[in-house]
């Protein structure tokens, strides 16, 4: 079972930093030098100094950017700038954000949650890892002793009675607000409660957890685990480094948004739609859709109205044009991609480039494609407009039902097959892994 728990966040004092927007941050996977600049500038306490501190030349094993990030902690914490909240809580996250003109509101609650190995509990991945990001946690994991960000995971609620108890605790009161560099609004309530924690966390106990963001920073918190036990600094199961740091959000929640992610594709130089067509003749239905940026309108509407997974829109750059393609050879799938399962060939970004790209261009385009990922219509006109692909295809995003069975199932889904947008914030709390 699931093991959720409130605990005692660290929180910026808002009387000592001013205002919570000039303080928080987005994922560090997801800051670039300009926007690690910007936060630097824009407030003495953004959590950028303990989340993504600079590189400097300089740098050495025992003075670098991790241990730059601990030094700022205990000082923040030896000046009050941030201070732990005196009983254990949970605390209610929203996020309202736009979308393509249309506003959403995402709701969900940060705890700790119990740290289990993948495949022998009910927290399951959905994509794979790399051993970079990991390496470069595990040291902040290790100089901090802290979680500076959550995890974001996911739960099957179809009723969303989780969230009716929370939101009925928080009730009237105002909460503390922050507006990120994309304009979305976060806003958070502590809910100390003691019987609606203990009827939250009763509630999540038999539910699995779905990891739709953080992967890297869940594995880190097991490798951290691992280290401490070694150490022998883990002394019984209630110890801080079992716990790390989790959003959670029903997957019934209306507020939840999986982004597509297109793909801009590369190497394909001067390829056209009849080139594509011809490419994918015998294992797709054709249709030509048009021209232009309306033409790429029209082939995302037809996309989103049918609502499957085994229609595709190629739009080439040569001749500005866009054309439709619905998978009808399913055989082929089974046997490229015979070693997963029929959900996972089912998956549009699984027949892309399984089929379309790795089999279907290399052998009659005769090219060897490379692929940039985008999430709105918008970047793939512009790409196209400035010349920065050979060919744009429209994916329809994966579902919350493809998450669950497919990570149920302890497979992980292809790279880059879902987006949840938005990302969560760091620094709106943080979780400490001493057991103090």
């Amino acid at each position: 079972m699931a093991n959720i728990q409130a605990f005692r966040a660290h929180r910026y004092d808002m009387g000592r930093v001013g205002n919570m927007s000039e303080v928080v941050a987005p994922p560090y996977d997801v800051i670039d030098e300009k926007l690690q600049e910007h936060l630097y500038n824009n407030n003495p306490y953004n959590v950028i100094r303990l989340e993504l501190n600079k590189e400097l030349p300089s740098d050495t094993e025992t003075n670098n950017r991790y241990t730059r990030s601990a030094a700022v902690l205990r000082d923040w914490i030896a000046e009050d700038i941030l201070i732990r909240d005196g009983s254990p809580a949970l605390y209610v996250y929203e996020q309202e954000y736009v979308v393509e003109g249309k506003t959403h509101l995402r709701k969900g609650f940060m705890a700790r949650v119990r740290l289990e190995p993948f495949g022998t509990g009910k927290i399951f991945p959905h994509e794979e890892t790399l051993a970079g990001p990991k390496a470069d946690r595990l040291k902040l994991y290790q100089a901090t002793n802290m979680n500076l960000s959550p995890v974001f995971g996911l739960y099957p609620d179809d009723n969303c009675e989780v969230m009716a108890k929370l939101e009925k605790a928080v009730g009237q009161a105002l909460p503390m607000e922050a507006t990120d560099h994309l304009g979305t609004i976060s806003r958070l309530w502590t809910i100390h409660d003691h019987s609606v924690v203990s009827a939250v966390t009763g509630l999540m106990g038999p539910k699995p957890v779905f990891i739709a963001d953080g992967h890297h920073r869940y594995e880190t918190g097991l490798k951290y685990l691992e280290e401490k036990k070694a150490a022998g600094e883990v002394l019984d199961s209630e110890a801080a480094p079992n716990f790390i740091l989790m959003m959670l959000v029903s997957m019934s929640d209306p507020g939840l948004l999986i982004l597509p992610t297109h793909r801009l594709v590369s190497g394909l130089k001067g390829i056209t739609s009849e080139q594509v067509q011809k490419a994918l003749e015998g294992h797709f239905k054709i249709e030509k859709v048009g021209t232009g940026n309306a033409a790429a309108l029209d082939a995302w509407e037809s996309i989103e109205a049918d609502g499957g997974q085994d229609l595709l829109a190629f739009g080439t750059l040569a001749d500005n044009t866009w054309i439709l393609g619905r998978l009808t050879d399913t055989a082929a799938m089974d046997k490229l991609a015979a070693a997963h399962s029929g959900d996972w060939r089912g998956l549009g970004v699984s027949i892309l480039h399984v089929l379309v790209l790795d089999h279907l261009m290399k052998e009659k385009a005769g090219h060897n494609p490379s692929c940039k990922y985008v999430h709105l219509l918008g970047e793939v006109e512009d790409a196209l407009a400035k010349k920065e692909c050979d060919l744009a295809v429209l994916v329809a995003p994966a579902g919350m039902d493809h998450v669950e069975e497919i990570a149920g199932n302890l497979e992980k889904m292809p790279p880059k097959s879902t987006y949840f947008y938005p990302k969560l914030l760091s620094g709106l709390l943080f979780n400490s892994l001493k057991n103090s």
